[in-house]
Parts: structure tokens; C-alpha cells; sequence
């Protein structure tokens, strides 16, 4: 791996000496567009996010401390504070459509842990889905079986995701840590190589991992008395509506990473239409680990039941202030009367 000089690269939008009137409004359009939909997301999308998030982990917990230990609650917990972790570093995109400024070396640490969450939840996915096909699937041999431990599992996700974001961290570039730049989650003055390995490890091979699970989910024959497909999809249907949303948003994000990285390789910054489809990219990104969040809340039974039981609670001390008040107001009627 040989290094790389990248201090000729920059945004677009900061570089170019803009001149003619139809490329000052193309960047006035743009930067207005970003700044709408980074008002939408921050107003929307990271309360919403975050609350559904706190009350995932308070309702996780709880049943942990309960004794009502389940492997797929400990895996979506590990997923749940990856996509918190994700909602937080996501409070960069407030200065939208202008960037953060920062040493390379500042960018570069901010960078490694954006890309722990962001490869800690895609594989805690992954291990979601396996764990609901070994269900479906029981293993028969010892190793299979030693492999289903939440707590194991979680480890080994955690030690790959952290060398992976540590590699990462390097490929941001290993010179000039000193200078100050515009700063992304994914800095723009990476090596190339960021990009690519960040689009194999943390796109291509989960997205071949997971349609591997569904098409043996789908294909393979249950053993006797295991649950009707169907029937098996519906006990469990956060983690199928989380894995459609998470791949088309991801889709998106790694191909206009790809398509970065090409303009990187012809040594061009591009144009401000590229800037801007590349900053959408990575607000729906972030839009997917609150979305997801939702999800679970909403979906996955342990946490629907607890909202339930929550809004119920409500409605009965409702009616019940309710009840309290008609007699008290009848009896100052009557007493008035008098």
C-alpha cells in the first residue's frame, strides 16, 4: 500500500472560483436543499430516533435484570447502542452545508468511531439473522452450539469491528495529521483505499451474507415440528423490516461512496451536483439507524408489549381523573342549587 498525496483534493462548493450566473444559483440551490433536508432530520428524525432508542435499552435491560434473557434481546441491544452511537456522530451535519473544521488527526479519530458504529451494526445484524435461522435450523454440531452464546458473539463482532475501523483510521492518510481541513464523517482527503475497503467489509460482504441467511430461511426445508415459515417471519418482524430498509439506504450511501472514490482515482473533485447527492447520501444513512430504532420499538415484541402496557396504564388514569371530577362537579351544582 503506497501512500498518497491528497492535499490537492476539496469540496466543490469551497473551491471553485464560480463566475457565470448559472453556477452561483446551481450552488445556491444545492446548499439550500442540503440545509432543509439537515433541518428535517435533526428537528424529526434524531428525537424520534433517540427516544425510541432510550426506551429500547430501559425495556432490554429491565428484562435482562428480570431473568428474561433471550439471545436475540442482547444482539438487538448491541445493535440498538451501535445506531445510538451513529444518531451522536451524526450532530456533524448541523453546520450543513458548510463542514466542520478540523485537524486531519481530529477527523481521523471522529472518523474511527463513525465507522466502529457503522460496522458494529451492520454485523450485529448479521448476527441477528443467524441467530433466527440457528432457531429455525437448530445446529448439531458442538462448535455450532458453542457459537450461539449472545455473549461470545458479541465479542468477536466487537474485535472485528475494531480492527476493521482501526484499518480504517489508517486509510484516512498517515501524513499532514497537523493541517486543518473540512471534515465529513468519511473525509473526503481519504486514500482511496478507504472507500473501497469500506464498501467490501462493510457493505459487500454483509449484503452477501444476509441474502445467504434469507435464501436458506427461504429455501431450505424445516425440520419437523419447527413453525410454518410465514408464521416464523411474523414472530419476528422487526428484524426482516430493518434488513429491506438498512440495504436499500446503504445501497445508496456505498455507490455514491464508489462513485467518490472514482473521481478520487481521474484526480477530480467533481461538481457541486455530486457534493450534494453525496451529503443526501449520508443523511439517509443516518436516517436509517433512527428509522431502525423505530422499528424494534414498535415491532419487536418484548418492546411492543411494554409500550402497550404503558398506554394502557395512561388511558385508565385517565378515565379515571375522569370519573373523579363529574361527581365533584355535580355535587357544587347541587350545592349552588341549594
Amino acid at each position: 500500500m503506497t501512500s498518497h498525496n491528497m492535499t490537492w483534493i476539496s469540496y466543490p462548493s469551497k473551491s471553485q472560483p464560480f463566475t457565470s450566473p448559472e453556477e452561483i444559483e446551481a450552488v445556491i440551490a444545492s446548499q439550500n436543499i442540503i440545509s432543509r433536508l439537515m433541518h428535517c432530520y435533526i428537528a424529526f428524525f434524531v428525537p424520534t430516533g433517540l427516544i425510541a432508542g432510550i426506551c429500547i435499552l430501559i425495556i432490554l435491560i429491565k428484562n435482562h435484570l428480570q431473568k428474561k434473557r433471550a439471545s436475540l434481546d442482547l444482539l438487538l441491544l448491541h445493535f440498538t447502542i451501535s445506531n445510538i452511537l451513529m444518531i451522536f456522530l451524526s450532530f456533524t451535519v448541523i453546520t450543513r452545508p458548510d463542514y466542520l473544521t478540523a485537524t486531519h488527526l481530529a477527523c481521523s479519530v471522529l472518523s474511527f468511531f463513525f465507522n466502529f458504529g457503522y460496522f458494529n451494526s451492520q454485523y450485529a445484524f448479521i448476527l441477528t439473522l443467524l441467530t433466527l435461522l440457528l432457531e429455525r435450523f437448530p445446529p448439531r454440531t458442538a462448535l455450532c452450539r458453542a457459537t450461539q452464546r449472545p455473549i461470545l458473539r458479541a465479542g468477536l463482532v466487537l474485535t472485528y469491528t475494531f480492527c476493521l475501523s482501526l484499518m480504517e483510521a489508517v486509510l484516512v492518510g498517515t501524513d499532514n495529521y497537523q493541517l486543518e481541513a473540512h471534515c465529513q464523517l468519511d473525509p473526503l482527503f481519504a486514500w482511496p483505499e478507504y472507500e473501497i475497503v469500506k464498501f467490501t467489509f462493510g457493505f459487500g460482504i454483509p449484503s452477501l451474507l444476509q441474502m445467504l441467511c434469507f435464501a436458506v430461511l427461504w429455501a431450505k426445508e424445516a425440520p419437523a415440528g419447527a413453525p410454518a415459515l410465514q408464521q416464523h417471519m411474523g414472530a419476528h418482524p422487526a428484524v426482516y423490516v430493518i434488513g429491506v430498509t438498512a440495504f436499500l439506504c446503504r445501497l445508496f450511501y456505498n455507490v455514491m461512496i464508489l462513485f467518490r472514490t472514482a473521481l478520487k482515482l481521474q484526480r477530480s473533485i467533481g461538481t457541486t451536483k455530486n457534493e450534494l447527492v453525496m451529503n443526501i447520501a449520508e443523511i439517509v444513512l443516518f436516517c436509517e439507524s433512527c428509522a431502525s430504532l423505530v422499528v424494534i420499538l414498535c415491532f419487536h415484541k418484548p418492546c411492543k408489549d411494554e409500550v402497550l402496557k404503558v398506554i394502557q396504564k395512561c388511558r385508565r388514569k385517565t378515565r379515571a381523573n375522569n370519573h373523579l371530577e363529574i361527581p365533584e362537579r355535580a355535587t357544587t351544582h347541587q350545592s349552588g342549587s341549594q
